[in-house]
């Protein structure tokens, strides 16, 4: 459970982030916007990079496997960067109408994806690299 934990507390902070960043697009305060933005990108960039850097290279070689899910979810995280691009964009423009058209693509994306991983991939995580798990969280951390 130490992978799922820590890896769902981030999920979580980068889900308030969001919430921040609409909050502030609704209200049309683009400067508070953009600046919780900037956190919420780094911050899921930062948690994707932890995935496919420390996570997935992990499972892979514990499960021999590349083609299973660590793969879906790369190419989920490819998507979302796309959409953070458009988002940015959107912010700079205070485009507020395609700003929230991107954002409900983002969020049933994210929502989609964070919840396969929660259910499924990180649970197999916890069971497949029991033994690695607090060094991987440790890892992950410090990443």
């Amino acid at each position: 459970m130490e992978i799922s934990n820590f890896m769902r507390d981030e999920h979580r902070l980068c889900d308030e982030e969001f919430a921040k960043t609409e909050q502030a697009v609704n209200s049309g305060d683009f400067a508070e916007a953009f600046k919780h933005f900037e956190t919420f990108m780094i911050d899921t960039l930062k948690h994707f990079d932890k995935e496919e850097e420390i996570l997935f290279p992990a499972f892979e070689a514990a499960t021999l496997s590349t083609e299973g899910p660590t793969y879906v979810m790369k190419l989920e995280h490819n998507q979302v960067r796309g959409l953070l691009e458009q988002l940015k964009d959107a912010l700079d423009k205070e485009d507020k109408e395609r700003f929230f058209s991107v954002a409900d693509t983002l969020m049933i994306l994210l929502q989609q994806h964070n919840m396969k991983e929660e259910q499924m991939l990180y649970a197999m995580c916890d069971r497949v690299l029991d033994e690695q798990a607090k060094e991987l969280v440790e890892k992950m951390k410090a990443h």
